[in-house]
């Protein structure tokens, strides 16, 4: 196989691709052979007629379609893969056919993007609003409410009204002047005061309700409803409680510590919690503070996206978004279906994010470049084992799923990643 390139305008180039005659006459015989037995030729059992007989009487080209794209299919990759500008192509190709033809070699071309001249502004010493990663008493005491609100027990009572915050069961049905409406009705309904889980002043108007009394609810329907039916209407709604549950919070003392935690005190437990505290305000502030100078970095510098490159990146987009559904046992198809979205609308909306994507991209690694940024083995090491911990895998075993190709890819994220660190660094605050 024979591969030329040639640059365009606007950050394209065209490939041209050449694959032998003996390679090509093999892919049509591949066809030949799987296709053979669908064709019906007198005096040949079926399957058995030759292939040139079958030529003549279906015509030269009955095999040479399904031969092109599976030469194209088959070689395509290596030929992106080997070629001097493998590193830079960034879409996929839009393919054109020169020569197709039995007995001559196949010659097709791949046009495609390539990253394009990264016009670098200022990356070095860039002023940014300086995040806060204080934390206050008051955040302490919440984060210790939390933890409180989640040991808590519940406790059935029976002698008083509801009040705010307890979990209730009850029967309810709405009526619209004096009419029950559909989907108004619930029996043994369980519902938290104080939720909002029902509609604007429905839970409010339950507190003080007694066991086994029928109170009336009066609400109104907001005007952007989802039953447009509803919208906008006044309703009421005749309620009985059943039960109450009221939740019981334990106290806030060392005893509290010593259970939930591994510290014998309610001081050394808020101290933790503080500490925690300010590692995630730190972990949080790091990541603003990159976004923001990388953010700075783009707007000062120069770069003319490819279309089909944005195109691509809107792609992979919806591609990695559909990959995240089937991990949750949904399927893309289900998700367009109920969101009333189709993938050509999701593509479109997608675009603002793979530009910002592919800017933040190019930028950093044009920051490499300058810096003479480099991957480490050390730092590959170091990666594989964070991700062998995370999945529960051997070390030995991910060391083998990034081998060759896989192994550079994570070598230049490793470089991007430290280019990103690199300019953070060097931030001012202000």
């Amino acid at each position: 196989m024979k591969v030329t390139v040639e640059k365009l305008e606007k950050s394209m180039a065209k490939l041209t691709i050449e694959v032998s005659a003996e390679d090509f006459d093999k892919a049509i015989n591949k066809v030949y052979l799987k296709e053979r037995k669908r064709m019906s030729i007198p005096g040949f059992r079926r399957g058995k007629a030759p292939r040139k007989l079958i030529e003549k009487m279906y015509g030269e080209g009955i095999f040479l379609e399904e031969a092109i794209n599976d030469t194209i299919n088959s070689t395509y990759p290596e030929a992106a893969q080997n070629c001097e500008i493998s590193s830079e192509i960034s879409s996929n190709p839009e393919i054109g056919l020169e020569q197709a033809q039995a007995g001559m070699p196949l010659i097709y071309t791949a046009t495609v993007a390539v990253k394009p001249p990264v016009g670098l502004g200022k990356y070095k010493g860039v002023e940014i609003e300086k995040i806060d990663t204080a934390v206050t008493d008051e955040e302490v005491e919440e984060e210790l409410k939390r933890e409180q609100e989640k040991n808590a027990s519940m406790k059935e009572v029976t002698d008083r009204a509801v009040k705010d915050g307890d979990q209730i069961n009850l029967n309810f049905e709405g009526f619209i002047d004096g009419v029950a409406f559909e989907g108004g009705k619930g029996e043994d309904y369980p519902l938290t005061i104080g939720s909002g889980s029902f509609i604007p002043g429905f839970e409010e108007q339950l507190i003080g309700a007694e066991i086994g009394k029928e109170i009336e609810v009066n609400v109104t329907f907001p005007e952007n409803y989802q039953s447009k039916d509803l919208a906008g209407k006044a309703a009421v709604f005749k309620c009985t409680v059943l039960k109450i549950t009221e939740k019981i919070l334990p106290e806030l003392n060392d005893e509290f510590a010593d259970d939930v935690s591994e510290f014998d005190t309610l001081e050394e437990f808020k101290a933790d919690i503080r500490k925690n505290l300010e590692t995630r305000k730190e972990e949080r502030a790091r990541t603003e503070k990159e976004n923001k100078v990388i953010d700075a970095i783009i707007a000062d510098s120069e770069i003319e996206i490819p279309e089909p490159m944005l195109k691509a990146q809107q792609e992979q987009i919806v591609d990695e978004f559909a990959q995240r559904l089937q991990s949750q046992g949904l399927s893309i198809d289900q998700y367009f279906a109920y969101m009333g979205m189709t993938r050509e609308k999701m593509v479109e909306d997608s675009k603002e994010q793979a530009e910002k994507r592919i800017r933040t991209r190019l930028v950093l690694e044009e920051i490499v470049k300058v810096e003479n940024i480099v991957a480490t083995e050390e730092d590959f090491e170091t990666e594989l084992t964070k991700l062998a911990e995370a999945y529960g895998a051997d070390l030995e075993t991910v060391k083998k799923i990034f081998e060759g190709r896989e192994k550079d890819r994570m070598m230049e994220d490793i470089a991007v990643q430290k280019a990103l660190s690199f300019v953070a660094d060097n931030a001012v605050e202000k």
